[in-house]
């Protein structure tokens, strides 16, 4: 039996995922997580595979990701996100996750996925897949593969249209942290004001929508 645990800080999500999972015989809902935090505690706390969403608030993302895996480096991790950019596929995948597919995936892809990775397999969205294959032939680095994580999650975060404030409400940092991650992320990607951030991230595909 395969022990799930969701980790999504929408309820519908959660609620739609548990629907399809329980027309299943051999996977189960071990546990829910809505934060980064809770879902921490029950890496520690609880033996199951892992269904995750890449934005939570608090630790989310490759951020999450990573501690997931230092914590239980065998824990079977499939991404289930809304964002299909293959930056975010590529450093999910980087990071530790055993596969990684979108929101509007069929429920029974899905739960092919779910089996294929708690089996101790890998599974990446054919869509996606094809776009990291064609990302490998690229040559030379974009100035924002050169940023760290944490520079890289409040990158998308400001395209998205979340104020300093904001972001430093969602990472749980302080707003003059925020503020340096920005100024650093700026640097390197030598620009100086939000309007052509954006248009970076517009022109190197890494924008996403976010939740409000």
């Amino acid at each position: 039996m395969i022990r799930l645990v969701i980790a999504d800080d929408h309820a519908i999500m959660r609620g739609g995922l548990k629907q399809i999972v329980a027309l299943t015989s051999d996977i189960a809902v071990a546990g829910e997580a809505t934060d980064g935090a809770q879902m921490i505690a029950l890496v520690r706390n609880l033996e199951f595979d892992l269904l995750l969403d890449m934005m939570m608030p608090g630790i989310s993302g490759v951020e999450l990701i990573q501690r997931v895996r230092h914590l239980k480096p065998a824990l079977p991790i499939l991404v289930l996100s809304m964002n299909n950019e293959r930056q975010i596929v590529s450093r999910a995948i980087k990071a530790g996750a055993s596969g990684y597919v979108t929101k509007d995936i069929h429920p029974e892809v899905l739960l092919s996925a779910i089996r294929k990775v708690a089996a101790g397999g890998r599974f990446v969205e054919p869509a996606l897949l094809e776009d990291l294959l064609f990302m490998k032939e690229d040559h030379g680095l974009a100035p924002h593969e050169l940023l760290s994580e944490r520079e890289f999650q409040i990158m998308q975060l400001l395209v998205s249209g979340r104020q300093v404030s904001e972001i430093a409400t969602t990472l749980h940092l302080s707003p003059k942290t925020v503020s340096t991650y920005k100024m650093r992320l700026m640097q390197k990607l030598a620009i100086d004001n939000n309007a052509d951030l954006v248009r970076y991230a517009i022109q190197h595909g890494i924008t996403q929508v976010l939740p409000p």
